[in-house]
This record gives C-alpha cells, structure tokens and sequence, in this order.
C-alpha cells in the first residue's frame, strides 16, 4: 500500500494488461470478458496438459504490438515489401538467440506453428533430394523453366516418395505422414511402434522397416510417448537406408534448451533437420521453428515463405526472441530439470496408488496413464478429472483396444504447473487427488445395456474435496502473481 494512500500499488504489470484490456472493452467488451474468464479458468484448475504452459508476461506483450500490422514475405534483407527494418531486425535477433541456445548453424523462425514447421521441413527435403536433382538432370534452374511434361515428371516425383514415424497409438503424431494430415496425402507412410512388452521405441524393429521399405524421410520424435529417444541411433538407421533424419521436437524443445537432453538424446547434432514449436515445454509464445546444421538445407528452408508459408508474423517473432532469451538462463535450466523431476515425482504417486503407467515411467515431461487400470476409458477419466479441477486430455496408449476417440488412457504433462513453482511433494498430493478421483468414478451403462465408454458418475463428495484441495495447490503457487486485474 502507499503511505500517502489507501489505493493498492499496482505492478508494471498489472498496469499493462489492465490498461490494456480497458481498451479492448471499449471495442468489443465480450472479448475483454472472455479474455478475462479464460485468466480465471487457467487460476482456478490444475493444468497438467502435456502440450500447454504459461508464457511470461513479457512474452505474452510482445505479441501485441504494431509489428502486427506489417508484411514481410521473404528473409532479413531480402524482402518482397519495403519498411522492414525493424523486422528484419527483430526476425535475425530470434534466429540469433535459437541458434546460441540449441547450438544449431541455422534456425528458421517464421513458421507460424509445429504443423507449419513441419510442412517447412517437408518440403525443403524434398527440394533438396528430389527438385535439385531433377532440375540438374534437365538442365534447369528453376522448376518454372520446366516444360509442362517434365513438371508433370516432377509433380509425380514429389508424390512418390515415402516416410515413416511413429504411431498414432505408440505417441507419434499426425503431421507424420497420417491420412488425415496433410502429411498423410504428400507421402506413402508406414508406421513403427514400440514393443509389446516393454512400450519403449524398437530401434531393430525401426532398422527392419527402414531396409524394407526404404525411405526418403524418417521422423523421430512423439507427442505422446515418455521416454527418451536415441537420436544418434536413429541417424545410423537413417544413414544406413540413405534417408534423412528429420526430428520434431515439439515437445520436449524445453529439455533441450534447458540441457536436460544432452549427447545421443540432444536431436540437433544427429538429424538433418530439427522441427518444433515455441510453446510446449519451451515456455514461449504459439509458433514453430526449423533448425538444422546442414548448409545445403538452409537455402531451402529459407524458402518456406511462399513455399507453405504466408507472411512471417512479426509480432510472434519478437515474442519468440522474448522467450529464446529468457531460456538461455540458468534458471530456465532449473526448470526444465524440475519438470522431469516433476514428471517423475508424479508418477511414482500415481503408480503407488495402483495406477499403471505406460512404460512403467517415464523420462522426460509426460505421463502417459492406462486408465482401464481404474476401469475407465480415457474419455470418462478426462471428464471426471475436470469435474475434480483437473485438466487434462485423453490419450491413446499402444495397442489401444478403444481407438483415437475414448482412448484407454489419459496424457498428463508437468510444464504448466512447475511454471508456476509447484514441486515433487505438490506432485504427490496431486497424485492423490487424479487417483482418488478416478476410483470414484463409474461407468455407467447404455440403453442396449452395455457398459459405456463415455458416461459415467463420480462421487459427489469425491469432487467437492478434491476441487477444496486443488483450490489449496493452487492459492500457494498461483498463475501470474504480478498480473492483478479488477
């Protein structure tokens, strides 16, 4: 309080978001409301989604601002429209600070999000080993010196090559080459998964297909898998079948950055190119990156604008700078170590309890739950644990008898709420809380009588407690102290 006033001192930041939404309400007051139920939402529920976190509020500011209004196709210093100093300025610092703190030759820091990243990352390897090559074998520099039978050969060429990567059930993800992605329609794509017993990656199994089926593009990396991966591993079998090494990082960037995943289970030294996005574990804003070391990638990464790209948001590139920054400090290392101690505080809770996980454990920011061990499909252990105050998404696990819709599991992620400074006890008591919740609950049946796969009931008293007890979690640890809104 100030001395000479009863009024409460506000912080910077509280006068920043507060003043900021008292404008937006004089041009749409919903969207102010909005804006401010979805702050209440975030600080009154424990957030254990794998894929969300809390970016700072420098991060979030530097989203909005008069970057906003500006086009910018192209590269720093090599644009299809005037006035983009400061973008090129601000574009060149973010590359800057991704390349000093993944220790990459070249970072790529438009994309717009992972699945942007990706198509990037797609369609610069198949510029590389397919266009390139084609174009030197007709004398040509330039697809558009084609004739129109030879860009038909081209065309056609683009649509035959082939990909794999992990699967849907063993938590890969679906801009790997599946269907119903985009990826799914550019390349034949098979799948590996892991072994039945154990549920960790098959690096033998991956060999075997790569010899078989012969690839241009094998993907490592996962969305839904707990453990690590051996990169140096997979570089060998890529090697090995003369394909390229793609990595998406997306989620565990954070434990890169934060030097949690070092040596063969660090991507950068083994892939050819390294995709991810800049939220997730790494605490930034929405938006993707493409890294690589290979200098003969980087010309045709750099092409992603027009290639799959629009025009480069300069906002989210300056708030990815922001938070680039941020992780190269050392206490960004801390966090990204208490997350994995975090992940595995939390599932020693939940395996006590009489959970059982999918690996049995887990090695990085994830935790992957079999919920049939409760008796519950992943749809009604979802909802249930929203009921309690807890947010988290349903998960298929390998081998899922119940499909991509109900799933058999739940994923749970330790990002968010070690952001806000929960630690291995906090992990603990909420363990007690998931588990105590889904004991509590019962499927119910459906009309025809069978037991169904999304209805259910949960303990009144169960719920009521355990929301007391999350209020609790969170009144010592809460979302964004700097930022009080009226």
């Amino acid at each position: 309080m100030n001395e000479n006033s009863n009024e409460e001192v506000l912080t910077d930041e509280s006068k920043a978001f507060s003043y900021g939404l008292n404008i937006i309400e004089k041009s749409e007051p919903l969207v102010a409301e909005y804006i401010r139920g979805e702050l209440g939402n975030q600080r009154n529920q424990l957030k254990l989604i794998a894929s969300e976190n809390y970016a700072s509020p420098a991060v979030l500011l530097a989203m909005g601002n008069w970057f906003s209004d500006k086009y910018a196709e192209g590269t720093p210093g090599h644009r299809f429209y005037a006035g983009c100093e400061f973008v090129d300025k601000v574009e060149t610092l973010a590359s800057e600070h991704a390349k000093d703190l993944f220790d990459a030759r070249y970072a790529y820091v438009q994309p717009h999000s992972g699945i942007d990243a990706n198509l990037v990352a797609f369609w610069s390897l198949l510029a590389y080993r397919v266009e390139v090559p084609f174009l030197e074998a007709h004398g040509s520099k330039h697809v558009n010196d084609l004739t129109e039978n030879d860009w038909a050969v081209l065309r056609k060429a683009f649509g035959d090559q082939r990909m794999i990567g992990m699967s849907l059930d063993a938590g890969g993800h679906l801009t790997h080459g599946f269907r119903p992605n985009i990826s799914g329609k550019l390349f034949d794509q098979r799948s590996y998964g892991v072994d039945p017993e154990t549920e960790r990656v098959d690096y033998d199994a991956i060999r075997s297909l790569a010899q078989d089926f012969r690839p241009l593009i094998i993907v490592a990396g996962y969305s839904a898998h707990p453990r690590k991966i051996d990169f140096a591993k997979m570089r060998e079998i890529a090697d090995d079948v003369d394909a390229v090494l793609m990595v998406d990082m997306a989620h565990f960037a954070g434990l890169v950055a934060g030097k949690v995943f070092t040596g063969d289970f660090d991507p950068i030294p083994h892939a050819h190119i390294v995709t991810s996005t800049t939220h997730k574990s790494l605490r930034g804003p929405r938006g993707g990156i493409v890294l690589s070391n290979e200098e003969d990638l980087t010309e045709h990464i750099d092409k992603g604008c027009p290639m799959v790209l629009g025009g480069p948001l300069a906002n989210v590139m300056a708030a990815k700078a922001v938070a680039f920054a941020e992780a190269k400090t050392e206490s960004f290392r801390s966090y990204a170590q208490q997350v994995v101690d975090n992940a595995n505080a939390l599932a020693e809770g939940i395996k006590k309890r009489g959970g059982r996980l999918v690996t049995d454990g887990t090695d990085n920011h994830l935790v992957l739950v079999d919920v049939r061990s409760f008796g519950l499909t992943g749809r009604q252990a979802e909802s249930a644990l929203e009921e309690s105050g807890v947010i988290v998404n349903r998960n298929s696990v390998p081998f899922d008898p119940n499909g991509a819709w109900y799933t058999s599991g739940i994923r749970l992620g330790t990002p968010a709420l070690t952001s806000v400074g929960m630690n291995c006890d906090d992990m603990d008591h909420i363990a007690e809380i998931i588990c105590s919740t889904l004991k509590a609950t019962e499927p119910l049946t459906t009309s025809s009588g069978e037991m169904s796969k999304a209805k259910y009931d949960l303990s009144g008293s169960v719920q009521s407690e355990n929301r007391t007890l999350c209020a609790e979690l969170l009144g010592r640890n809460p979302l964004y102290p700097e930022v009080g809104l009226p």
